[in-house]
C-alpha cells in the first residue's frame, strides 16, 4: 500500500514515487488520477484499476500476479489507501494466502485534520462518511452524541452547510469543532469555532461548500455513561446487517457468537413484528 498527496503533489515521498515507478503492476482507484503523479518515462509497471465497483472482481487476478512473484503497489486517489477508500478485500486476501504486504505511509487526511485542529488527539473516533439522508445521519449522529473521544467525518463540501448544521442540532450548538477544506491545496481553509458559527462561517461562503472537507468535533465532556447490552443490541440490529451486527455485538460485549446471533435475531423479530402491528392498525 503506497500513500500518494492528498492535495500538494510535492508531499509524495521520493520512497513512494520509487516504489510506484518499479513494482510490476499499480492498482488504482483512477488509473487517471494516478498516472499524472508519474513520471512520464520510466515506469515500469501498468495500471489496473481497483474501485468500489471492480474489487471483489480483481482480487482473484492480483492474488494470481502476486503468486507468481509479480509486486502490486495499491494506491488510492488521494491520501492512505483502504482510510475510506477501496482495497481492504485485497489486503484481507493477501494476508489470507500468506503473502507478503507492507505499507508505504504519507499523507492522511483524518490524521492531518485531527492535528490541525487543537482538539484532543489522545482518543479519536474516525467516522468517515455519513449516511446520503438526512434522517439517517441524524440517527448516526445521536449514536455518537455520548462519546469522549474526538469526532472525524469525512464530508463533501457541497454538503458541509446541511451536515454542520444537523451536527450543531445533534450534539449541541456549542460542541467545538474544526473545518479542514482542501487541506495542503491551494485554498485551504483550517476553521475552528462552535458548531453553530461553523456553520454559519460555511453559509455565509460559496467558496467553502467547494472541494473535499473533514470536520474534526470535540468529544462530549459529560462522563461516559455505561451502556447496557439490551441497548446495544437495540442499536446494532436497527443500523446492521445480522451477520455485521452479531459479530459487533460479540465483540464489544464478550458474549459468545452464538448469544450475540440470538439476541439480534430476537430484536430484529421485535421490532418487524412492531411495524407488523401498526400496518395492522392502519
Amino acid at each position: 500500500m503506497v500513500a500518494t498527496p492528498i492535495g500538494h503533489r510535492a508531499d509524495l515521498s521520493s520512497r513512494a514515487l520509487s516504489i510506484l515507478t518499479q513494482v510490476d503492476l499499480i492498482a488504482a482507484e483512477d488509473t487517471r488520477v494516478t498516472q499524472r503523479l508519474l513520471p512520464v518515462n520510466g515506469i515500469k509497471g501498468r495500471l489496473i484499476s481497483l474501485n468500489e465497483h471492480n474489487e471483489m472482481d480483481r482480487v482473484a487476478s492480483l492474488l494470481h500476479s502476486l503468486s507468481e512473484r509479480q509486486t502490486v503497489a495499491l494506491v488510492s486517489d488521494a491520501g492512505t489507501p483502504l482510510i475510506s477508500d477501496p482495497g481492504f478485500r485485497l489486503v484481507d486476501a493477501a494476508h489470507a494466502e500468506g503473502i507478503r504486504v507492507s505499507i508505504v505511509p504519507g499523507p492522511c487526511a483524518a490524521v492531518a485534520a485531527l492535528s490541525a485542529s487543537g482538539l484532543p488527539t489522545d482518543r479519536f473516533w474516525f467516522e468517515g462518511f455519513l449516511p446520503a439522508r438526512s434522517a439517517a445521519r441524524k440517527k448516526r449522529l445521536a449514536g455518537l452524541a455520548g462519546l469522549a473521544a474526538t469526532l472525524i467525518f469525512y464530508v463533501p463540501a457541497r454538503d458541509l452547510g446541511e451536515v454542520v448544521g444537523e451536527m450543531a442540532e445533534t450534539l449541541g450548538p456549542e460542541r467545538l469543532a474544526c473545518l479542514n477544506r482542501e487541506l495542503t491545496k491551494r485554498h485551504e481553509t483550517i476553521q475552528r469555532a462552535p458548531l453553530e458559527q461553523l456553520e454559519g462561517f460555511i453559509r455565509a461562503n460559496s467558496d467553502q461548500q467547494r472541494g473535499e472537507a473533514v470536520v474534526v468535533v470535540a468529544g462530549t465532556d459529560a462522563p461516559d455513561k455505561p451502556v447496557s447490552i439490551d441497548s446495544l443490541v437495540r442499536e446494532l440490529a436497527e443500523s446492521l446487517p445480522p451477520s455485521k451486527a452479531a459479530a459487533m455485538l460479540a465483540r464489544l460485549s464478550g458474549i459468545k457468537r452464538q448469544e450475540a446471533w440470538t439476541r439480534i435475531e430476537a430484536a430484529r423479530g421485535r421490532s418487524s413484528g412492531a411495524a407488523s402491528n401498526v400496518g395492522d392498525e392502519r
